[in-house]
């Protein structure tokens, strides 16, 4: 891997990213913030944090393969690369075809979407794929730097990482709630993973996999499937599920700090940077 996103970073949906927000990641200590919500493809919200920071790793997380077409991708991506090298990650995924009025095959959809790229000259070093199941995740594997799973636990890094093997960068994203009430932490976190991700074939299909039940998926989810995808307690309890990702093979841990609604995330990353040792 030649793009250092260091241990631990931030995920964020890009309606709450800004060069301001980046430059705080960066002083904090975190390796990587990746833009999430399926950012336009000039990814112009990527260079304004590149240009106003000085190490920190900008990624995607995802662009979306249904609404943004690979050559757009691929000129986003050289266009920053060659201003900011190694700094930039090109994270792509299918999104949700639920979503989208043109369906075709996802898998088939990631494997033309890599092979544009590939005739784009996008390296694949500079690239990530989102990947959940197991022929996503080979696929990620043979075709990118590694792969950028959503809505996880450390028992799904664990198969991931025997699935991809050694050398291919594994980051997976796990929801947090700094709250040591767990009824108000589940109230903050049950929504944000019912809708839509409930509701979606791919997660729940994941899910499944892992060993949950249809009865733990429906009705918002129950309280053990939710304290499973949303980490919650006092910073270092919080710190010590992070950590269980790295210690199941994870390289990299994509942090997606949920608050009330409307508040400020920035307090409980501060938290979260001195119990982790980021600063």
């Amino acid at each position: 891997m030649t793009i250092d996103v260091g241990r631990y970073g931030i995920w964020r949906g890009q309606w709450g990213l800004s060069p301001e927000f980046a430059v705080e990641a960066e002083a904090l200590g975190y390796g990587a913030i990746w833009i999430g919500g399926s950012p336009a493809g000039d990814l112009a919200l990527a260079e304004s944090m590149l240009d106003a920071t000085e190490r920190i790793v900008i990624a995607t997380g995802i662009v979306n393969m249904w609404k943004t077409p690979a050559e757009e991708a691929a000129a986003s991506y050289h266009r920053i690369a060659a201003k900011h090298p190694d700094r930039f990650l090109l994270g792509v995924g299918i999104g949700h075809p639920e979503h989208t009025s043109t369906y075709r095959s996802p898998y088939a959809t990631m494997v033309d979407y890599l092979d544009e790229l590939d005739e784009a000259e996008v390296p694949v070093a500079g690239r990530a794929l989102a990947a959940l199941g197991p022929k996503a995740l080979r696929l990620a594997a043979d075709r990118t730097a590694g792969a950028h799973p959503y809505l996880t636990s450390p028992e799904h890094t664990r198969e991931a990482r025997e699935i991809l093997g050694e050398g291919v960068l594994l980051a997976p994203e796990q929801k947090v709630v700094l709250d040591t009430d767990g009824e108000r932490a589940r109230a903050i976190g049950r929504p944000v993973v019912d809708q839509p991700y409930l509701h979606l074939v791919n997660y729940r299909s994941n899910l499944l996999r892992l060993g949950w039940s249809e009865a733990d998926l429906d009705d918002g989810g129950s309280d053990a499937l939710v304290d499973a995808l949303v980490a919650h307690g006092d910073a270092e309890t919080v710190a010590g599920r992070l950590t269980a990702h790295l210690d199941e093979g994870a390289d990299h841990v994509c942090v997606q700090v949920l608050t009330a609604e409307g508040a400020d995330p920035l307090p409980a990353l501060r938290e979260l940077s001195t119990a982790l040792g980021l600063r």
